[in-house]
């Protein structure tokens, strides 16, 4: 299984793209702008988008990905979300006011858009790839992921800060080889970080504490913010030397 990295920062500006990964070419895992970056015949394949939350950074593209490939296909893009986060979107996106509601385009019978309820422990699979949603701790509902290949499974924390149940949950993952987890802030600014439910390099050093068996899992740093990315990094990869810790880049494609 081929996980494509479309966008990992934690701004615009340049080359920095916000969150978006491709999973195989018909499954986006968030929708940031990232998503821009892949041609139109690419954007026409995607038929599934599991989004961890409602925030910006992790949907811009949605909207505009649907209205691009309107007309070009018949079947509906599927929008895999808790219900928390499917809400939002349809209440403050997709309504008319702000973006056409497209469950309801051209027909609600025929829409190009369909929402899926997708909650924390249920799974979905698609193209033989097992997508499960994990706990999550930020400012509103969200969700994790574990994508699972059969060989080997990957998680991606979305944004969160430290929760018990996150790592319970990954510690159960008996075949775990990577954990793509996000680190928003420098130290100084930790307690923005707390306060935003994000992870500073110091509060994310403390969480992986509870990683079991953290020898054997790479551990890749998405989520930076183009101010400061430098140094968070610098300061993640200073504290972190008992761990297997590297950035995620852009373009970066992770098989597993």
């Amino acid at each position: 299984m081929q996980l494509r990295i479309l966008g990992c920062s934690g701004g615009i500006g340049g080359v920095h793209r916000t969150t978006a990964m491709l999973l195989g070419e018909r499954t986006l895992i968030d929708a940031g702008t990232g998503v821009g970056d892949l041609t139109y015949d690419e954007l026409v394949r995607i038929d599934h988008v599991f989004l961890t939350h409602a925030h910006l950074d992790h949907i811009a593209c949605l909207p505009m990905l649907i209205d691009t490939v309107f007309g070009a296909r018949e079947r509906p893009i599927v929008v895999h979300a808790s219900q928390a986060t499917l809400g939002v979107l349809h209440q403050h996106v997709f309504n008319w006011a702000v973006w056409p509601d497209f469950t309801v385009i051209p027909a609600a019978d025929a829409a190009m858009l369909r929402f899926e309820p997708m909650e924390t422990g249920e799974c979905r699979e698609v193209d033989g790839c097992r997508i499960t949603a994990l706990p999550a701790l930020h400012t509103v509902p969200a969700v994790a992921y574990a994508l699972d290949s059969g060989d080997a499974t990957l998680v991606f924390s979305g944004d969160t800060a430290d929760c018990a149940e996150f790592w319970q949950a990954v510690n159960a993952i008996p075949n775990l080889g990577t954990l793509i987890i996000e680190t928003a802030f420098a130290n100084r600014e930790e307690a923005l970080a707390r306060l935003s439910r994000h992870f500073s390099p110091r509060l994310l050093l403390d969480a992986l504490k509870q990683l079991a068996r953290s020898d054997a899992v790479e551990i890749l740093i998405t989520h930076l913010k183009p101010a400061d990315h430098a140094l968070t990094m610098r300061e993640v990869l200073e504290s972190g030397a008992d761990f297997r810790i590297a950035r995620l880049e852009q373009g970066q494609i992770i098989r597993f």
